[in-house]
């Protein structure tokens, strides 16, 4: 199983759902599906806008839990 610890990101970087939204250019429904972990898949585009804005690897945001 993948996890998707964004919400730990965003707590690091002290920043929020509103902020990164904006940033990352995706809506806060879409973006609190990822943060709550419910998201079945992510793009790759998204993946990397996410990192920009959070200035992490995507091994930061994405976890495998075996």
């Amino acid at each position: 199983m993948i996890r998707i610890n964004l919400d730990v990101m965003m707590a690091r970087r002290k920043i929020s759902l509103t902020e990164l939204a904006e940033r990352v250019g995706i809506t806060l429904a879409n973006l609190s599906i990822l943060k709550t972990g419910k998201a079945r898949a992510i793009r790759l585009t998204t993946l990397d806008a996410l990192c920009q804005a959070l200035q992490c690897q995507p091994g930061d945001i994405l976890e495998y839990e075996g």
